[in-house]
C-alpha cells in the first residue's frame, strides 16, 4: 500500500507509476489519518503542490513516530537547498514531479529500506519453511515465558538465524516486558487482515528486539484479547515460517482454541513443568490431552524447570508421574528473575550460567539437531 498526497487529478496520473495499491489523500492531515488507521503502511508520496514547509514538518514527525514509513517528495524544481532541507528532515527521496521513471525507482528503494528498518526478514527465496516451536505449561508460575524468551534468544544466535517469538498469552502476555520493547504494534492490529494474511501484513505486526530476533506481541488494552480469533493465529503461523528459521510460541497456562491452533502448526511441543505435585499433575493431564487429540509423541520434549529444588520429590517420583523422558533439567537461580527485571535474557546476559547452558544444550540437542519435518496436526474434528 502507498498513500499519495496530491490533488485528485494529479493523483490519478501518478498512481500507476507509484506501484502497488494506492490510496489518495488531498492533504497531509488526511494522509496522517490514513497512516494511523493502517500499521501496514510503509510509504507516503507527497505531491509537488503541497507546501514545502508543511511537507517537511510531516516528514520530521513521521521519522520519530513511524521510522519504517518512508516519504518521497515531489518538487517542480530540484535544487541543493531543497534537497538539503528534505534529507535533514527525514525525507528519503526528492524527485522532479515529471520524472516518472525516477519516481518508480524511488518508491521501490523506499519500500526496500522500510523492510530493513523494521528489522523483519523478507520471504525466503528458496521456499524453505522454518520450524514452529510451541512452549506450554498447564500451570502458571513454571517459568514458561522465561524459557520461551531464552530459547528464542539461543536459536537466534546473535543474528545467525532469524527467529520470531510469538506471545500467545493474549490477556496477560509478558514477552514485551521480558525483552523491554514497546508494544507499538501487536497482534490486535492484524484483525483487519483476517482471511488474507500475507508476508507484508505479518511483517507490519512485528517488533524488532535483538539481532535476528523479532516478536509478535500480545495486546495491551483490556478486552482486546477476546477480539482475537483462533483463525488469525492459524494464518499468522502459516505465514511466519516462510519468513523465519524458527517461530517460538509462548502460550497461556490453559488449553484454548488459540493454543490448539499453535499446537496444530508446530513441529515441536516443549512441555514445561516444575518438581511440585500440582505442576506434575497438570503435566500428566496435558500429556493425556495431547494423546486424546492424536498429536504425535515424537515431537514432544519435556523440560523440568528448577530441577534442583529440594521439595521432597525424587527424580524417580517425577518420572513415575510423567512416564516420559525428561529432555532438559534447568536449575533454579535467583539470577533468572534478575535477568527478567533487566529485560535481557539470561542466555545473553550470562551465557556461561548453568541455566543458560541447560537451555542452550536443550536447543542444540532437541531443536536444532532434529530433522525438519512437516508439522503434525491433531485429528480434531473441530477447527
Amino acid at each position: 500500500m502507498t498513500i499519495l498526497c496530491d490533488p485528485a487529478a494529479r493523483a490519478g496520473h501518478l498512481s500507476p507509476v507509484v506501484g502497488g495499491d494506492v490510496r489518495s489523500a488531498a492533504t497531509l492531515d488526511e494522509a496522517a489519518r490514513l497512516l494511523a488507521s493502517d500499521p501496514m503502511e510503509t510509504l507516503v508520496v507527497v505531491g509537488a503542490s503541497i507546501d514545502l514547509d508543511v511537507a517537511l514538518t510531516f516528514a520530521s514527525s513521521l521519522r520519530l513516530e513511524r521510522p519504517a514509513v518512508g516519504v518521497v517528495l515531489l518538487r517542480d524544481v530540484l535544487d541543493v537547498a531543497v534537497l538539503t532541507r528534505a534529507l535533514r528532515d527525514g525525507v528519503r527521496e526528492v524527485v522532479a514531479r515529471d520524472d516518472l521513471p525516477a519516481l518508480t525507482d524511488a518508491c521501490a528503494r523506499s519500500r526496500a529500506l522500510s523492510a530493513q528498518v523494521s528489522g523483519v526478514p523478507q520471504p525466503r527465496q528458496d521456499g524453505r519453511q522454518g520450524q514452529v516451536v510451541t512452549v506450554f505449561a498447564a500451570k502458571g508460575g513454571c517459568g514458561k515465558t522465561t524459557l520461551a524468551v531464552n530459547l528464542a534468544a539461543v536459536l537466534a544466535a546473535g543474528g545467525e538465524r532469524s527467529v520470531c517469538l510469538v506471545d500467545l498469552d493474549l490477556a496477560f502476555g509478558d514477552v514485551g516486558i521480558c525483552l523491554r520493547v514497546e508494544p507499538v504494534r501487536t497482534i490486535v492490529h492484524g484483525l483487519g487482515m483476517l482471511g488474507h494474511v500475507d508476508v507484508a501484513g505479518a511483517s507490519s505486526l512485528l517488533t524488532a528486539c535483538r539481532p535476528g530476533l523479532s516478536a509478535l506481541l500480545a495486546p495491551v488494552e483490556p478486552g482486546d484479547a477476546e477480539r482475537i480469533p483462533a483463525g488469525l493465529v492459524s494464518e499468522l503461523l502459516a505465514v511466519l515460517p516462510t519468513m523465519f528459521d524458527f517461530v517460538v510460541v509462548d502460550t497461556p497456562s490453559a488449553f484454548s482454541e488459540h493454543v490448539l491452533a499453535a499446537m496444530d502448526s508446530s513441529h515441536h511441543h516443549v512441555l514445561l513443568t516444575t518438581p511440585d505435585v500440582p505442576a506434575l499433575k497438570n503435566l500428566r493431564v496435558t500429556l493425556d490431552m495431547l494423546d486424546l487429540l492424536s498429536y504425535a509423541h515424537d515431537i514432544r520434549s519435556i523440560v523440568l524447570n528448577r530441577s534442583d529444588a529440594k521439595v521432597g520429590l525424587s527424580m524417580d517420583d517425577i518420572e513415575r508421574v510423567v512416564r516420559n523422558d525428561i529432555r532438559a533439567h534447568v536449575p533454579s537461580s535467583r539470577d533468572v528473575p534478575i535477568s527478567v527485571n533487566k529485560g535481557n535474557p539470561i542466555v545473553l546476559d550470562l551465557p556461561k550460567h548453568p541455566v543458560s547452558e541447560a537451555i542452550t544444550r536443550f536447543a542444540a540437542e532437541h531443536v536444532l539437531a532434529e530433522p525438519v519435518v512437516a508439522a503434525k496436526t491433531s485429528k480434531r474434528w473441530f477447527r
